[in-house]
C-alpha cells in the first residue's frame, strides 16, 4: 500500500491526525530550516584554506595518504587516494583522532573493491601527478587543495575547484571544554574554532554558542540533540565539459537534473511523503547519492558514499567561473557550459568514488562493481502484479483471482496489505478474515501464481506479540538518546523499531520467515517491506529522531538513509534460508539506498491518479535505472484518487513496458480491477497486460545481462546513442535494451505525439505493422486509444512468447517467436537467455545463452555458454521484417524445407513452424 497516514482521521491513544488532500510541505524541512545545510551553503567560493602537507606523504602500490591542514583553524584531515580496478578512483577525507569514530557506510558496497595500481608520476612543491586505471590521471594541487581527474588528456572531474571543502570537526561544547582539557591536557581538541563556511571573515570568530543549530536544533516540537556538535562534511565536485547531470534518486523531477541556485538543493533523506509534489527537489522514500555526468564525448560518475542526510546543489558554470577558467587553462576550452555540484552531508566522512567512464555503460558498470547489481529475479516477478490496500478477506482474494480467469487476463502475483494481519502485528494473520491463509495461498499457486504479504519494520508494543517480546528480552530495539527503547507511532499505535544494524537482529528477522515460524506461508509467498524509511507518524519529518542510538553507538543521523536497506537484507536472507538457498527471493521495498539493488525491487511510492504523475514515472524510473536500481516501477493507475478510463488505459500501456509492473490503489479509492470498467477499457487493459507477457523472454534476458554488466533494462536514449545531443535532456521516451523504443502517451485526448528516432540512417519498425521509420530526427506518430508508439530497431532480434497464458509459470515450456528486424545491410543480432526461471542453479552454470544473428540471408543460433541446461522449448515462428523480396525457398541446416509466407506490401517474411530446438545450435538459410 503506500501507507499514507494523513489521508484519513486516525485516532491512536487520543492522538488525532486530520485528513488532508496533498503533501503538507510544512512537515518537511527546507534547507533554510536545516542548520548544517545553511552553514555548508554559506561556505565562501574560491577562498579555501585547506592545503596539503607534503612532508606527511606516504604511498603504496595502490594508494596515497597525506594530511590536509586548514590555514585558519589548523584542523587536520587525513586524505587517502586509492586506485580501484576498472578506471575508478577512491577519495576519502576524515578527521585525525576524532572524539568518536565517524560512521563509514560500508554496507552499501557489495564487497571489498578490487585494487589497481596508483603510481606517482611527478611531485613538486605545488602538485603531485598520478596515474591509475590505464588512461586515468590525477593531479593533487597543494595550495589550496584540489583534485583534478583526467581521462587521458581530458579533464573530466575536479574536486574542490571552487574551494567549498568544509569539514566540521567533532568538538566539546564550551561548557564541557575545561573539563575535557583538564582530563587530557596534552591532547587538545581539534576544530574548536569556528569552521570554514561558518564565518565570512576568518579573522572574526564569534562564539559558537551564538550560532543556532550547532548543539541542538528544533523543528516544530522536536528537539534534536547533537552531543558532538556540528559534524557536517561537504565539498564541490565539478564536471568540466558535461552538459547535464543525472541520478541522485529519489525525486519527482526531470531526468536531467535542474539548477538549484535560486531554490533548495536536491535533498536525499528517506521520508514518508504521500501525494508528493512534482518538479521540486524534495526528498522522497529513497536516497542513492550517485550521479552520472554526460558530455558529448562520453560520461563520468561519482558516488558519495554517505548514509546521513545529504544535499546536492547544481549550478551551470558561467564563462567567468572558476571551472570555466580551469577549462580554458587546461584544454583551451571555450565558453561551453559545465556542470558544478556541491555535495554536503550532516555527518560521516567524505567518501567519494570517481568513475571515469568513458562511456555511459562504462560508468554504470564501474558503479555496479562497487555496489552490486540486481540478481536475476524469478520469472514470475517480471509479470503483472495485482495489489490493493486492502483485499478484504479470503473470499475477496478468491473472487479477484477468479475474475482474472473469467476475463482471460494474465497475472502472476496477488498482494495483501496491512489489513491481513492480526491487529497490525506482522508475521501474523487476522483469524476472522483469513482463517486459512495456507489454503488461500495454495489455491493461487495451484494456478501457477504467487502471493505477497506485507511485513513492515514497526513492531506493535503488545506483550502478547512474540516479536515484540523477543526484541525487548534481547535488547533488539533502537534506543532513544537516553539509551531507553525508542517508542514511536505507526499503524499498530505504539511501536518500536528493530535495530537492523545489529547482525543479531537481522538474523532473528530472517529466521521469522521460516515456514514453521511464519505460519500460513509457503515457498510461494513473498514479501513487501513498506514504511521502512523508517516511517514514524509522530516523529520529526514523519521519521525517527536523528539522535536515536543504534548498534555500535552510532546515531540515527549517521545511518538514516540506509535503515530501509538493512531491513530488506534481513528479509532476503530469510527467504533464501527457508528454501535452503535453492530459490531466488523476491522482495519489494519502498525505502532504499545505494546497494539496495542487490536485494530486490523498489517502486515510486504514493503517486496520484493524474496525467502528470503518469508522465513523471518515466524520468523517475530512468533516474533509478541509471543509478543502479533497475527493478523499479510506479503504481499503475496511481495510488490515490480514481483514474478515468482513458488515464487507466494509458497507464497500463506505459506500465507494460516498465520493469516492475504492478497495479495498486488506496483503501478509499474505487475498486479498479480491469473488468469493473466498460468493455473497451477492459479489452485495452487486457491487451496491454498480454503484450507484457509476450515480451517476458526479452525482459528476462535483459535482467540477466544487467546482473553481468550492470546495464539497466530500461535505458535513456543517450546510453545507446552517447553522442546524440538531442537525447541528453529527453525523458518522455526510453529504450528497453538496445532494441525497443517506447514513447508513452501521457496527456488526455492526445491523438498524435512527436517521436524522436535516434541513430543516423537507423531503421525503426513499428512493432505491430512493421512500418519503417528512419532516424535521426522527430516524426509525428498518430496515437489511437488502443496503443502507444513502440518500435523495434532495425538490426535486432527480439525473442517473444506469443501464447500469453494466465501466469508466466504456465508459459515455461511454450515455444518462442523470433522477431527479426533487418538494418540497411540486411543484418540483425540478438540474444536469448534461458534457464529454469526460479532456482539459483543458474549461478552454477545451469542456463543457455543463444547468440542470434542474421547475415547474408542466413539466420543462425549459436550457444555461447557451456552450461548443462536442457529445455524442450522450440522456436515455433520467425518473423523477418525489412526483406525486400521473397526467397525462392527456405531450409534449415539439416536440409529440411521450412514453410513460409511473404507479404510484399509490408515486406515481412513469416516462417511457420520451423520447430528449431532452443537447446541446439541451428541455422536457417533463405534461398534468394
Amino acid at each position: 500500500m503506500d501507507h499514507s497516514w494523513l489521508l484519513f482521521t486516525l485516532v491512536i491513544c487520543g492522538v488525532t491526525i486530520q485528513s488532508c488532500t496533498a503533501v503538507d510541505r510544512g512537515n518537511f524541512k527546507t534547507c533554510d530550516q536545516n542548520a548544517f545545510c545553511k552553514r555548508q551553503r554559506a561556505t565562501q567560493l574560491g577562498n579555501s584554506p585547506w592545503e596539503i602537507l607534503l612532508d606527511s606523504l606516504n604511498s603504496t602500490i595502490n594508494s596515497l595518504q597525506v594530511q590536509v591542514i586548514s590555514s585558519r583553524s589548523q584542523a587536520r584531515l587525513q586524505l587517502q587516494l586509492i586506485a580501484l580496478a576498472d578506471s575508478t578512483l577512491h577519495l576519502q577525507l576524515d578527521e585525525i583522532n576524532p572524539i568518536k569514530l565517524r560512521y563509514r557506510a560500508q554496507e552499501s558496497l557489495s564487497g571489498s573493491p578490487q585494487l589497481s595500481s596508483l603510481k606517482i608520476l611527478e611531485q613538486s612543491s605545488d602538485s603531485i601527478s598520478l596515474s591509475f586505471g590505464g588512461t586515468g590521471k590525477a593531479i593533487l594541487l597543494v595550495k589550496p587543495f584540489r583534485l583534478d581527474v583526467y581521462d587521458g588528456d581530458q579533464l573530466v572531474i575536479s574536486v574542490n575547484a571552487r574551494g567549498l571543502l568544509n569539514f566540521e570537526h567533532q568538538r566539546v561544547r564550551k561548557s564541557n571544554e575545561a573539563a575535557a582539557t583538564e582530563a587530557n591536557p596534552s591532547d587538545p581538541v581539534e576544530g574548536l574554532e569556528q569552521e570554514e563556511g561558518e564565518v565570512k571573515n576568518p579573522e572574526e570568530k564569534p562564539q559558537e554558542e551564538e550560532e543556532p543549530g550547532l548543539w541542538e536544533e528544533t523543528f516544530k516540537s522536536h528537539v534534536d540533540s547533537k552531543p558532538y556538535g556540528p559534524t557536517s562534511v561537504g565539498v564541490d565536485i565539478s564536471f568540466p565539459g558535461s552538459r547535464h547531470v543525472y541520478g541522485i534518486p529519489e525525486h519527482a523531477d526531470t531526468f536531467a537534473l535542474k539548477q538549484t541556485k535560486n531554490g533548495d538543493p536536491y535533498r536525499l533523506y528517506n521520508t514518508d511523503v504521500f501525494e508528493y509534489e512534482l518538479y521540486n527537489p524534495m526528498a522522497l522514500y529513497g536516497a542513492v547519492p550517485f550521479m552520472i555526468a554526460k558530455r558529448q564525448q562520453g560520461a563520468v560518475g561519482v558516488f558519495w558514499n554517505n548514509a546521513a542526510e545529504t544535499y546536492v546543489d547544481i549550478e551551470e558554470s558561467s564563462s567567468g567561473s572558476v571551472v570555466s577558467s580551469l577549462m580554458n587553462l587546461v584544454s583551451g576550452g571555450g565558453n561551453e557550459p559545465h556542470q558544478q555540484t556541491h555535495w554536503f552531508s550532516e555527518s560521516g566522512i567524505i567518501d567519494l568514488y570517481i568513475m571515469t567512464g568513458p562511456t555511459p555503460k562504462d560508468v554504470v558498470r564501474q558503479y555496479g562493481s562497487l555496489t552490486g547489481t540486481t540478481p536475476l529475479p524469478q520469472r514470475f516477478a517480471l509479470g503483472y502484479h495485482q495489489c490493493r490496500w486492502n483485499y478484504n478477506d479470503q473470499e475477496d482474494v478468491h473472487n479477484v483471482d477468479k475474475g482474472f480467469d473469467l476475463h482471460d487476463i494474465p497475472y502472476d502475483v496477488l498482494w495483501l496489505d496491512i489489513e491481513h494481519t492480526d491487529g497490525k502485528k506482522y508475521f501474523t494473520w487476522d483469524p476472522i478474515k483469513f482463517p486459512d491463509p495456507l489454503e488461500m495461498a495454495q489455491n493461487l499457486t495451484a494456478k501457477g501464481r504467487k502471493l505477497v504479504t506485507i511485513v513492515d519494520p514497526h513492531m506493535k508494543r503488545d506483550s502478547s506479540f512474540f516479536f515484540h517480546e523477543h526484541c525487548e528480552q534481547n535488547d533488539f530495539y533502537v534506543k532513544d538518546k537516553d539509551g531507553k527503547i525508542y517508542e514511536g507511532w505507526c499503524w499498530p499505535g505504539s511501536a518500536s523499531y528493530p535495530d537492523f544494524f545489529n547482525p543479531a537482529v537481522r538474523d532473528y528477522w530472517a529466521s521469522r520467515f521460516a515456514l514453521d515460524k511464519y505460519e500460513g506461508t509457503s515457498l510461494d509467498v513473498y514479501t513487501w517491506n513498506d514504511m521502512n524509511e523508517p516511517s514514524v507518524f509522530n516523529g520529526p519529518e514523519v521519521t525517527m529522531p536523528k539522535d536515536c542510538l543504534h548498534y555500535g553507538g552510532y546515531e540515527h543521523r549517521d545511518v538514516h538513509n540506509m535503515y530501509g536497506m538493512m531491513v530488506v537484507e534481513g528479509t532476503i536472507r530469510g527467504q533464501l534460508m527457508r528454501s535452503d538457498y535453492k530459490l531466488r527471493p523476491f522482495v519489494l521495498s519502498r525505502s532504499f539506498f545505494a546497494g539496495s539493488q542487490r536485494f530486490g525491487a523498489v517502486w515510486t511510492g504514493d503517486n496520484i491518479a493524474d496525467w502528470e504523475h503518469l508522465a513523471i514515472a518515466v524520468p523517475m524510473l530512468l533516474s533509478l535505472s541509471v543509478s543502479g536500481i533497475p527493478f523499479c516501477g510506479a503504481d499503475v493507475g496511481g495510488f490515490f484518487n480514481n483514474p478515468n478510463s482513458e488515464l487507466l488505459t494509458r497507464w497500463y500501456q506505459a506500465g507494460a513496458f516498465q520493469p516492475f509492473f504492478r497495479g495498486h490503489a488506496h483503501l478509499h479509492t474505487k475498486r479498479r480491477e480491469p473488468w469493473l470498467f466498460d468493455e473497451q477499457t477492459n479489452k485495452l487493459i487486457k491487451s496491454s497486460i498480454k503484450k507484457r507477457y509476450t515480451y517476458l523472454p526479452l525482459w528476462y534476458t535483459l535482467f540477466y545481462e544487467h546482473e553481468k554488466t550492470a546495464t539497466p533494462p530500461m535505458r535513456p536514449l543517450w546510453m545507446e546513442y552517447p553522442q546524440d545531443v538531442e537525447t541528453f535532456s529527453m525523458d518522455n521516451q526510453f529504450l528497453l535494451g538496445d532494441s525497443i523504443l517506447v514513447h508513452p502517451v501521457v496527456r488526455s485526448g492526445e491523438t498524435e505525439v512527436s517521436v524522436y528516432f535516434p541513430g543516423d540512417n537507423t531503421l525503426w519498425y513499428e512493432i505491430e505493422t512493421y512500418k519503417v521509420y528512419q532516424g535521426s530526427g522527430y516524426q509525428t506518430i498518430p496515437v489511437a486509444i488502443n496503443k502507444i508508439p513502440v518500435f523495434q530497431r532495425g538490426g535486432t532480434i527480439v525473442p517473444k512468447k506469443e501464447r500469453a497464458r494466465r501466469a508466466s509459470s504456465l508459459m515455461a515450456k511454450d515455444p518462442y517467436t523470433l522477431i527479426v528486424t533487418l538494418d540497411k545491410q540486411g543484418k540483425a543480432q540478438g540474444r536469448l537467455y534461458v534457464d529454469d526461471g526460479q532456482s539459483l542453479d543458474y549461478q552454477k552454470g545451469s542456463y543457455l545463452i543463444l547468440e542470434l544473428s542474421m547475415e547474408n540471408h542466413v539466420l543462425s543460433s549459436k550457444i555461447s555458454n557451456q552450461g548443462a541446461f536442457e529445455t524442450p522449448e522450440l522456436i515455433e515462428k520467425i518473423v523477418i521484417a525489412g526483406l525486400n523480396r521473397s526467397p525462392s525457398s527456405i531450409e534449415d541446416n539439416t536440409g529440411r524445407a521450412v514453410e513460409y509466407r511473404y507479404d510484399t506490401t509490408s515486406q515481412v517474411l513469416v516462417l511457420r513452424k520451423p520447430n528449431l530446438s532452443v537447446s541446439k545450435e541451428w541455422d536457417v538459410s533463405l534461398k534468394m
